[in-house]
């Protein structure tokens, strides 16, 4: 695994925003883990953030995206982070992002930042995907904009669970959308690192974590 991959699983459990236990997701779906990035709250977590992203994007992502786009509402500081991120890696790209609601007045519409422009090739940038919803949302928005080409997606965890159907919703948004989808870590890796492993002096995933997990996925795990 990639250097940047274990320090962003390092850092998802100290900032708190990857724990495990017993949660309920809005699907409805029991989970023994949860990814819940509204707990990064200062500015060195969110300029971190945005280097992992950076790292993912430069590891997996074709040289040929011009644009970054963030979906309201948790899209918008990771385009922001990730942006800047790599512009000091000489890389400086456009972005924008959207509001929930059209403005009326001063410069109306609903996009903000880049305008976009035909031709443009667009990264899209969100936080995590259970079901493919919001990209399903998202996709139109960009396309009524301009003639864009919508290149890819980058989230920060894959959970590998089923979207819509058997594939993973990564897998489907791919295959609708004929573009690149990808991950900063996936659930396989975290587990694969994590497992009995200390972080700060704690095992955060241990024997009946991992089972739990194992479980989890017989039961809601996308079709590779």
């Amino acid at each position: 695994m990639e250097a940047y991959k274990e320090r962003f699983i390092e850092f998802m459990v100290r900032s708190q925003v990857l724990t495990f236990g017993s949660f309920i997701t809005k699907s409805g779906r029991k989970t023994p883990f949860f990814i819940n990035t509204g707990n990064y709250k200062t500015g060195e977590q969110i300029k971190k953030l945005g280097t992992f992203y950076a790292d993912a994007i430069c590891a997996t992502i074709p040289e040929e995206v011009t644009v970054l786009f963030g979906p309201a509402y948790k899209g918008i500081p990771l385009v922001v982070t990730t942006a800047s991120a790599l512009a000091e890696r000489g890389k400086n790209l456009s972005f924008c992002f959207n509001r929930k609601e059209a403005k009326d007045h001063g410069e109306g519409g609903t996009l903000i930042g880049h305008t976009l422009a035909d031709n443009d090739k667009v990264l899209i940038v969100e936080d995590v995907t259970t079901a493919g919803t919001s990209i399903r949302e998202t996709v139109p928005i960009l396309k009524r904009a301009a003639a864009v080409s919508v290149t890819g997606l980058i989230v920060s965890v894959d959970r590998m669970e089923k979207g819509t159907g058997e594939k993973s919703a990564l897998q489907e948004l791919r295959e609708e959308f004929n573009m690149i989808t990808t991950a900063i870590v996936t659930l396989e890796e975290i587990v694969s690192y994590l497992y009995n492993r200390e972080i700060d002096g704690i095992v955060v995933l241990d024997d009946s974590i991992k089972q739990n997990i194992v479980a989890y996925r017989l039961q809601y795990g996308a079709v590779e």
